[in-house]
């Protein structure tokens, strides 16, 4: 008899992870008193998991001592956790106390039996794609970060559009009239991507967006870029503008500056036990918010 073996079978038997770190929410009820359950749990097993803050920045510098991080809180938590644990190759399971849930895998009463299964190495890893940007004002880099979902070129508080030149691996694409310009990678295409009416891409694509916020008299679309594509946009304002990087970093933007976005040598492992069609059969549940399942993120 022939054994059929299937695509998820050829992913599974992953090396279980015999230390956590395991990052809460400071912000999100309840987070931290499940992490500190899930250490004590872990520990019983005589396994050694360590219960931290997101924002404790001594338990951050440790991520590398261990096998896998798990992320409570919401997708703002999991960008965070995901970015940090892709610099060091570590792979992330995501505990979900938000409103929405694209990223994290695990709902609060699931946590024992995905963990049961972890622990064992039934489990796959979803590779997603980030991006290297730079901000450069004339030949001086002034500062570079890695990014999950998006980075974002765009006016500041006064609502006057801003001119965004724009090239794609040296040749000219277009000047965007705009409010602003959303890169994003397949994984920011559920985010600010998607509000400013771009498509939803599935989230292993190495591909990633370029979408104008309320563009004026010029492209209005939003367009796919290859994985191995430039990305340099000019800015020209008369007045404020900003870079912001996953919504976590914020920079003001001059007139004349400019933006480099290419794809990252890095990418998020994320741990998932789903079939990989997990993404399409959730999507729907995911766009529709429950309110009962709504909490702070």
């Amino acid at each position: 008899m022939v054994k059929v073996i299937n695509a998820t079978d050829e992913r599974r038997g992953q090396r279980p992870p015999k230390k956590l770190q395991i990052f809460h929410h400071p912000k999100v009820e309840g987070a931290e008193s499940l992490a500190d359950e899930m250490a004590h749990h872990l520990e019983r097993l005589n396994l050694q998991a360590d219960a931290v803050s997101l924002l404790d920045e001594a338990a951050r510098a440790r991520l590398p001592e261990y096998d896998m991080i798990a992320v409570i809180g919401g997708d703002g938590a999991m960008l965070r956790g995901g970015c940090l644990a892709a610099l060091h190759n570590v792979p992330v399971i995501g505990i979900n106390y938000g409103r929405l849930g694209f990223l994290p895998e695990v709902q609060p009463h699931e946590w024992k039996g995905v963990l049961a299964r972890i622990l064992v190495g039934d489990y796959w890893l979803e590779e997603r794609t980030m991006l290297h940007v730079e901000h450069y004002r004339g030949e001086e880099k002034l500062n570079a970060s890695e990014v999950l979902n998006e980075a974002v070129v765009g006016r500041g508080a006064l609502a006057r559009p801003i001119r965004l030149k724009t090239w794609v691996d040296d040749d000219d694409l277009t000047t965007y009239v705009a409010d602003g310009l959303i890169v994003a990678t397949a994984t920011g295409s559920t985010a600010y991507a998607l509000a400013a009416g771009g498509p939803i891409l599935p989230p292993e694509l190495k591909n990633f967006l370029i979408i104008p916020i309320a563009p004026h008299l010029c492209i209005d679309r939003g367009i796919v870029l290859s994985h191995g594509a430039t990305l340099k946009i000019v800015v020209r304002t008369e007045h404020q503008a900003i870079l912001s990087a996953d919504g976590q970093m914020e920079v003001e933007v001059q007139d004349g500056d400019h933006v480099i976005v290419r794809k990252s040598d890095f990418v998020a492992r994320f741990v998932r036990v789903q079939e990989p069609t997990y993404f399409y059969r959730n999507l729907n549940s995911r766009m529709s918010q429950n309110p009962s399942a709504e909490k702070a993120k």
